[in-house]
């Protein structure tokens, strides 16, 4: 079994019972084992008389071994969990349990609380059990109240077949950063096995999407879904990697504020449109062959909630149009020559159902953005469709069928498009849960080599000078993390830790007040060799993050913090 828990701060009290001894602490932070209970059980009975949880943090410690649930925690109130990283950047991983009669809980975490905040940071959240098995309408994460803010950094999630995160409260607001989502597939049904999505049938108002420097790597449907048929108020994607999605990236017809920028986009939509499909979904209102940016134009009922100052006017639909800013830039998006064969082949032979093969913007939304007269807050510049040129075993998806590709991308596409689908999957280097104890997920990920591209080109073409796409496969940098409430007066950085290090070392600092802060690494002839943090806006707070310099040689090297004017530098050793 695994998850006892022990709460540590500045005033401890030993509770001594009949049979156990538990350590419980004044603080806010409730720490926790995986050697005990079920996570479920001992988050879930750590309570008030009301049902709110008594702590607002909860802290994973253990690497060694996964913490397992029996069930589904379901949380009213403000719930942090947070994972502390390995010197490597390892996160404690949560995966299900196998119960009494074989089966496995689907959702680990159920959120029913109503203008609350729920943070993740840290974590490993796998959907396979410790038997291999993997619930079929798994959901990591379900949201179902109204003005929920949810704030996902620095996380991996696994094999999650439905959602990962999925949500049908109103004017909930998600901020997803820094994370990783790979492998969610499911065995025959391809319109799920989405990172995000405002589920069936999209009857939730969305608030706010933001998600950047995140990877979406073999997925079945979509990356990012908050818009169906209602209206959302903001959407942003920003450097994120998109590497094969069978269906669509997007569902944001309807976005009215939103920016889609320096993000790579590689084998998306690798499924295409089959002619039995074409209208249906994909195309909610005037049919078009889908693209990567599709929009349209909005109607009635959304124009009545996103401009409400011209009702009544007679040209308030176009009013409203007008009013609309969206800007797609510098985003590089590719088809390797392996899929256009395939779709080309699948055309010219196929005797259950051909397809549309799609494109980076259709011709609805091509002449949207072109049209400055009705559309004027529309903007698409510096879109590259060129390779990024991913390692080798990137493109294996497509068509290797050993057992840690699954049957391959293109086995796959023919069961789904043949109706022969069953229980086959596809992906990337598939985790196979170990038998033993101490069995944890392969770290660093098995793509950490291969998704750093070699195209040169790509690594200063974003609009901020940084690499296209999620940053972290070529400057190594994790998530931020933030200690806590502490909130600072004086602007501070601490000397890393461990120094001398090989490969990753974690860099701590206070900012005193909100602003835009840099944090760059030079070698000793004043070379910049690494940027962390460039024009990030943060709180006033004491953050910590870790930094990989796995591709950095040998030798004494500077970071420089920079905050409102002021600069600090620090030494490090890395010594392999």
């Amino acid at each position: 079994m695994k998850s006892v828990f022990k709460s540590i701060s500045l005033l401890i009290v030993t509770i001594i019972f009949s049979t156990s001894v538990i350590t419980l602490g004044a603080g806010d932070t409730l720490y926790v084992y995986a050697n005990g209970p079920f996570l479920n059980e001992v988050i879930g009975n750590d309570t008030t008389a009301t049902g709110e949880q008594a702590h607002s943090v909860y802290k994973l410690v253990s690497r060694d071994t996964t913490y397992l649930y029996s069930g589904t925690l379901t949380v009213k109130s403000d719930f942090a969990i947070i994972g502390e990283l390995g010197p490597d950047g390892r996160p404690p991983t949560i995966q299900p349990a196998v119960l009494s009669d074989g089966s496995i809980p689907s959702n680990p975490f159920a959120f029913t609380g109503a203008n609350t905040n729920v943070v993740f940071n840290n974590l490993y959240i796998l959907g396979i059990a410790p038997n291999g098995s993997v619930s079929n309408d798994g959901i990591a994460i379900q949201v179902s109240a109204d003005n929920i803010r949810v704030t996902v950094d620095n996380c991996v999630f696994e094999e999650w077949r439905a959602f990962a995160i999925g949500y049908n409260g109103n004017w909930d607001k998600f901020f997803i950063t820094n994370s990783k989502f790979r492998n969610m597939n499911h065995p025959n049904q391809w319109y799920i096995g989405e990172v995000l999505r405002n589920e069936w049938p999209g009857a939730a108002y969305t608030d706010s999407v933001v998600m950047k420097y995140n990877t979406i790597f073999c997925v079945n449907g979509y990356a990012a879904a908050p818009v169906t048929k209602y209206y959302m108020t903001y959407f942003e994607f920003n450097h994120n990697n998109v590497v094969y999605t069978f269906k669509n990236p997007f569902f944001i017809f309807n976005v009215t504020d939103a920016k889609i920028n320096n993000n790579i986009f590689y084998g998306a939509w690798a499924g295409g449109i089959s002619k039995q499909e074409y209208p249906w979904w994909d195309q909610l209102w005037s049919p078009e062959i889908g693209s990567i940016i599709d929009l349209d134009t909005l109607d009635l009922a959304k124009d009545s909630v996103f401009n409400p100052a011209d009702i009544g006017k007679d040209n308030f639909r176009w009013l409203s149009e007008a009013k609309r800013t969206i800007e797609v830039k510098n985003n590089a998006y590719f088809w390797p020559q392996q899929m256009v064969d395939f779709w080309t082949s699948w055309n010219d032979t196929a005797t259950v159902d051909s397809i549309y093969t799609v494109t980076w913007m259709n011709e609805r939304t091509t002449n949207m953005f072109n049209d400055k007269d009705h559309w004027p807050g529309l903007v698409e510049e510096n879109n590259i469709n060129v390779d990024p040129q991913f390692g080798p075993s990137i493109n294996e998806v497509m068509n290797n069928t050993s057992g840690e590709y699954g049957i391959g991308l293109f086995n796959w596409f023919a069961q789904i498009r043949t109706g022969t689908a069953s229980t086959d999957l596809w992906g990337y280097k598939l985790t196979q849960v170990g038998s033993n104890a101490d069995w944890v997920p392969a770290w660093p990920l098995p793509e950490k080599d291969d998704m750093h591209y070699s195209n040169t080109a790509l690594l200063t073409h974003a609009t901020d000078g940084l690499p296209l796409g999620d940053p972290y496969w070529i400057t190594g940098t994790t998530g931020i993390e933030q200690e806590g409430n502490i909130l600072p007066t004086e602007f501070t950085l601490f000397n890393n830790y461990p120094n001398p290090f090989n490969p990753s070392t974690t860099i701590k600092f206070n900012i005193p007040e909100t602003g835009n802060v840099k944090l760059k690494i030079y070698n000793v002839m004043g070379q910049l060799v690494k940027t962390v943090l460039d024009e990030n806006a943060m709180e006033q707070g004491q953050y910590k993050i870790t930094v990989d310099m796995n591709n950095l040689s040998s030798g004494i090297y500077f970071y420089t913090l920079e905050h409102s004017g002021r600069a600090i530098t620090k030494k490090m050793i890395l010594m392999k």
